[in-house]
């Protein structure tokens, strides 16, 4: 079993001062595999699923019962497992920390956001924190550890660390299977494609049906069926409407679903002191992106997700306030990424599949931004680095760069 790199982040800031951890992340990305290793780890404590009738009723009667008496020094863990598909979890569970006795530390996890579902429910607030569980990357196929931002970006520049020998068979297999453990681990070809629809049919028809209560479910089919064309670029509502024969509106409702289903995720464009920059059409990348049939298109999801999972790590983890963009004016030069930390960015990302050559883009962008590093990320194994003025900008093979991230 793979170890993951969130486990010692929680075990750290969460159950140090015994606070709830909430885990969310995609269905299927090894949220209940991570929760069950961290309950063996600790060596006492108990497993609940809300989808088990015992479990429910046992809530439903006595929310304290499941928590544990300690054995000796030994802390107790908790893990409660799918525990927001009930419509009041929050005030239960705020019950039971509560009115505990002695320390016991409990984990919550989720695959839809835990905080979508928070009607009626009382808060949470001061005595949990949240992370976000990210299907497998490129580093954490071969190591759990994560380097900090600053840490990170010097070594990478400096080229501090050898490519591992993996590296290179790592990246081909995220490429051909996408991160998800299931069809990542097996690489079977036939499996992965059986693995890919039933997700999906999860996603939509239950997933989404228990969030939304929607009854279009067969028309959302089609949208997901039409994002793979569309990733990457620029996302029109109204075109996809026009295809669907919906309302913009409905678009958005649908998008704002499958966002917080963990099915997609959106770029933002970042427009501060940038002149005639885009401000408000987003691009989509899938979490997903073996469903992807575009090679390109493939690869440039493959380095955004890298990109928000690392923003979601540091964030998690305290390191600052990190999240994901893209720079491109009216005149349709682009930059593909751009991480802000705590609002300022600080490293802008390109992504050419196979072009070794610096994009032009550098010169329009690398003048306006205050940060003076950037990295261009190519499929090939390369490390160059190219100056715009006082910019550096580091031309690096996706193995390699990606191995220095989480």
């Amino acid at each position: 079993m793979k170890r993951r790199s969130l486990a010692p982040i929680i075990a750290d800031l969460a159950f140090s001062d015994h606070k709830i951890a909430l885990v969310s992340g995609p269905r299927q990305c090894g949220k209940t595999t991570l929760a069950r290793a961290m309950l063996r780890s600790r060596g006492t404590g108990s497993y609940y699923n809300w989808d088990e009738t015992k479990f429910r009723r046992l809530w439903a009667q006595d929310p304290s019962a499941v928590i544990l008496p300690a054995r000796g020094k030994r802390v107790p863990l908790v893990v409660l497992d799918e525990i927001h598909k009930h419509r009041l979890w929050k005030r239960s569970l705020k019950g039971v920390y509560d009115t505990l006795k002695e320390p016991c530390d409990v984990l919550v996890t989720g695959s839809a956001r835990l905080d979508v579902y928070k009607k009626g429910s009382d808060s949470l607030l001061g005595r949990h924190l949240s992370f976000r569980l990210h299907p497998f990357s490129l580093r954490e196929m071969g190591r759990p550890d994560v380097l900090g931002p600053d840490q990170m970006l010097e070594s990478l520049f400096a080229r501090e660390r050898r490519v591992p020998k993996a590296a290179e068979e790592y990246l081909s297999a995220l490429m051909a299977y996408g991160p998800f453990p299931e069809p990542l681990l097996t690489q079977d070809v036939r499996k992965a494609r059986l693995w890919r629809r039933n997700h999906e049919r999860l996603v939509v028809r239950e997933d989404l049906r228990d969030l939304s209560r929607l009854p279009e479910l067969g028309r959302i089919e089609m949208l997901n069926a039409l994002l793979p064309d569309r990733v990457g670029s620029l996302f029109s509502m109204a075109s996809v409407g026009r295809d669907l024969e919906v309302s913009i509106p409905t678009v958005k409702r649908w998008i704002t679903y499958l966002k917080a289903l963990y099915y997609l995720f959106e770029v933002k464009p970042w427009h501060r002191k940038i002149s005639r920059s885009l401000r408000r059409e987003g691009k989509v990348y899938l979490w997903d992106y073996g469903a992807i049939g575009d090679v390109a298109a493939r690869f440039e999801n493959l380095v955004a997700s890298h990109l928000l999972k690392i923003c979601h790590f540091w964030t998690d983890a305290g390191e600052g306030e990190f999240e994901l963009r893209y720079l491109r004016t009216k005149e349709k030069q682009e930059i593909d990424f751009l991480v802000v930390r705590d609002g300022v960015p600080w490293l802008p990302v390109e992504v050419k599949s196979g072009d070794e050559k610096p994009s032009d883009n550098w010169r329009r962008f690398a003048p306006v931004l205050p940060c003076r590093l950037g990295l261009q990320v190519v499929r090939k194994p390369v490390w160059k680095v190219h100056e715009f003025g006082d910019a550096r900008v580091l031309v690096i093979g996706a193995a390699e760069a990606l191995s220095y991230l989480v």
